[in-house]
């Protein structure tokens, strides 16, 4: 089954064809995507309506683009899959109404993928050994979310962020030191130049039970010590990296014990703060300490894209499962929701 991906959640259009007679990452024929970081930069996030019309202007020269690439016609398709939600609900019509459009046309089935889905499902395209049960870690702008994977399909949220995502903390922080947007990576890339302990700041909700994250008290102490410091150069790039490491540090406690309570020793991590370096870094010790494995997608598949979107959409829709005709997203979507397409394993 061959099936179109289309990803219009946010501020990067993405497409994708994969291919299911294929194995593991060959089976992704072509993607590309669209950054609107440009866009979007001088006003220092961003701009739904301007994300929308954006998404209009790119996502048919694209999805041509990637057929093309892929050796394909429109009439060698098998199935569309589309970014139903969460997202921006502009956002989010842009990809369903081009979606649905071509099934119809092409009389073939569409089915509207969970965005979150997608991201944790990134992982399997490439791996296709690895295989439920398993923890997943999704970090990202708008989420951070552990999540227990008894088979795909069958999620269970066990903790989550009670305020800030993990990349909007790293966001709303290079943004208050005054980096330029989009602050995360900006961040990072300052942090590999600052001293380890020169600044040592709280890792949130460790000293207490529980998985649920919060970041929003460790921005308040990034801005009280960038108000208090010289403000030099090397002092941003310190205090970068005593953010970073608390991030990092405290996300990895949470996996360790996620993985306890789960009695399970495989951790999938995906999402756009699934390329920081240091946490890739900081997990990959962990694993190896424990005699277990950590999974991450390709730094090119973490960040928002087309290919996670047809993977998944393409194992729903080899499950028989499908959407109606209507022109349907939900901005606000529990994954907890979602039909199984596996049963669980004993």
């Amino acid at each position: 089954m061959r099936v179109l991906g289309i990803e219009t959640s946010c501020d990067e259009t993405g497409v994708a064809v994969y291919d299911t007679a294929r194995p593991g990452p060959e089976g992704l024929r072509a993607h590309a995507v669209y950054s609107q970081i440009a866009l979007h930069a001088e006003y220092g996030g961003v701009v739904p309506e301007l994300a929308s019309r954006d998404h209009v202007r790119k996502l048919l020269p694209l999805i041509r683009q990637t057929l093309a690439e892929a050796g394909l016609t429109t009439a060698d398709l098998d199935g569309v899959a589309y970014t139903a939600g969460p997202g921006l609900v502009g956002a989010l019509l842009v990809g369903a109404g081009v979606a649905r459009s071509l099934a119809w046309g092409l009389d073939v089935p569409a089915i509207g993928v969970h965005h979150m889905e997608g991201h944790l499902l990134a992982p399997l395209l490439e791996d296709p050994d690895l295989k439920p049960p398993f923890v997943a870690l999704l970090v990202s702008g708008g989420h951070t979310q552990l999540v227990g994977v008894d088979a795909i399909g069958r999620y269970r949220l066990l903790g989550e962020t009670l305020d800030d995502a993990a990349g909007e903390a790293f966001d709303k922080t290079a943004k208050l030191m005054g980096l330029p947007y989009p602050g995360g990576p900006q961040l990072a890339k300052l942090a590999e130049t600052g001293t380890p302990g020169a600044y040592k700041f709280s890792r949130p909700m460790t000293d207490r039970p529980g998985l649920d994250f919060s970041f929003s008290g460790l921005k308040t102490q990034v801005l009280l010590a960038w108000r208090d410091s010289d403000r030099t150069d090397a002092t941003r790039a310190n205090i970068a990296r005593g953010f970073e490491d608390a991030v990092v540090d405290t996300l990895a406690i949470k996996c360790q014990r996620a993985l306890d309570a789960a009695g399970c020793d495989t951790l999938v991590v995906a999402g756009g703060v699934g390329a920081n370096k240091r946490l890739r870094e900081k997990l990959h010790a962990i694993a190896d300490k424990r005699g277990g494995r950590v999974c991450f997608p390709r730094p090119a598949l973490c960040t928002d894209n087309g290919a996670m979107i047809a993977f998944a959409g393409a194992l729903r829709l080899e499950a028989g499962q499908s959407a109606g005709r209507e022109v349907h997203v939900q901005p606000r979507w529990d994954m907890a929701s979602l039909p199984a397409v596996q049963p669980a394993t004993a």
